[in-house]
């Protein structure tokens, strides 16, 4: 069983709309978009599914710490060396 890795700095992205499937566990290869990894490194993690419905830049959370999951809200700032 792998352990999730997270980043600091959030990713952004141009999106347009549609269900999108964000990494929660870290190990994507298409980061910050899910490949699997969760199941291939039991990693315990699901990805964060959500309904994008408008077209524009978003920022994706890559500490997991947000109040408004995957979307940054700028938690990370606050954690230091203990979001990476």
């Amino acid at each position: 069983m792998a352990d999730p890795k997270y980043g600091c700095a959030p990713i952004p992205v141009e999106e347009a709309p549609g269900k999108k499937a964000y990494c929660t566990c870290g190990w994507s290869e298409k980061l910050p978009y899910c490949d699997g990894a969760h199941n291939r490194m039991d990693t315990g993690c699901r990805p964060e599914l959500v309904e994008v419905t408008e077209p524009g830049k978003k920022w994706i959370c890559q500490c997991h710490k947000s109040a408004n999951m995957p979307w940054c809200d700028g938690t990370h700032k606050s954690l230091g060396d203990a979001a990476g």
